[in-house]
């Protein structure tokens, strides 16, 4: 009788766990949270800080509306203090003059070269030395050296002739000195007829690049002073200053390298023709020495 109550019991304990099993409620129990699973959203909420210690991002944000503008010369112009706009102006100015300069002398070259082919073809035909004076007195040759040369020779030969000296014989060598002499002080006037405006592209090309850096070296020492008063070294911050100080010195290699490189290319011309003047003296000399020997 108590094996059967004992037996019972057992079987009722095992029906109720079988049950317990089979139950959708029970058998469901809740797992706990994994380590991986807990912080779902710990990313979204430690984006912002990862986009804070991001300098690119910041550059971004605060400097979002000027890189959608975009920096452009003009516009770094436009926001630079008024002491680099005015060492801007100055450069450009003087860069503008220079190359208007080059065109100038050019042209200036061109029609001297021109002018003087065209003498020394007139001249060579002469046979007397009122001959030469007639070609060098020509009104198409006026203002050209090589004829102001001829020109000043066979003048004083005649006002020699005229104030009654000799200019032939033993009185040869004093009337060829006067001759050398007048024509010397035409060639005295000769590099400072040709070479006007050389100074000035010599001063831009000397002093262009120092006064861009002193405009570069200004607008950096503003763009410092921001940085100080606005407590942040962030560079998209400090980039458009600086930029607007090194565009200074941009502009001064612009207008002093052009400056320097027509400032030797017309030392260069000024030199060639020098030498080519020198040369023509010399043939002048030796023709009115020819014919004030045959007594021309």
């Amino acid at each position: 009788m108590l094996n059967s109550k004992k037996t019972n019991i057992l079987l009722a304990a095992a029906g109720a766990a079988v049950l317990m099993a089979s139950s959708p409620v029970l058998a469901q129990a809740p797992a706990e949270p994994t380590p991986a699973a807990a912080p779902a959203e710990a990313p979204t909420a430690m984006a912002p800080a990862a986009d804070a210690a991001n300098p690119a991002t910041v550059g971004e944000s605060v400097g979002g509306a000027h890189h959608g503008s975009g920096i452009t010369p003009i516009s770094m112009f436009m926001e630079a203090t008024i002491i680099v706009k005015v060492v801007m102006i100055g450069l450009l100015l003087a860069s503008i003059l220079s190359w208007t300069l080059l065109l100038i002398k050019l042209f200036e070259f061109g029609a001297l070269n021109r002018k003087t082919d065209n003498f020394l073809e007139n001249f060579r035909g002469a046979r007397t030395i009122a001959d030469m004076r007639a070609v060098a007195t020509q009104e198409e040759y006026d203002g050209n050296p090589l004829a102001d040369m001829a020109a000043a020779a066979t003048d004083e030969i005649e006002m020699s002739r005229q104030a009654g000296l000799s200019v032939t014989g033993d009185h040869l060598d004093n009337a060829m000195g006067r001759a050398t002499a007048a024509v010397a002080a035409v060639q005295s006037g000769l590099a400072k007829r040709l070479s006007g405006g050389q100074q000035f592209l010599a001063s831009v090309g000397s002093t262009g690049p120092f006064v861009g850096l002193f405009g570069t070296v200004y607008g950096i020492m503003n763009s410092f002073i921001g940085i100080a008063e606005s407590n942040t070294t962030n560079l998209a911050v400090v980039a458009p200053g600086i930029a607007e100080a090194l565009l200074a010195t941009g502009i001064g290699l612009f207008a002093a390298i052009p400056a320097v490189v027509f400032y030797n290319y017309f030392n260069t011309r000024i030199a060639a023709y020098g030498t080519r003047a020198d040369g023509f003296a010399a043939e002048l000399l030796n023709g009115i020495s020819r014919q004030l020997d045959k007594g021309a």
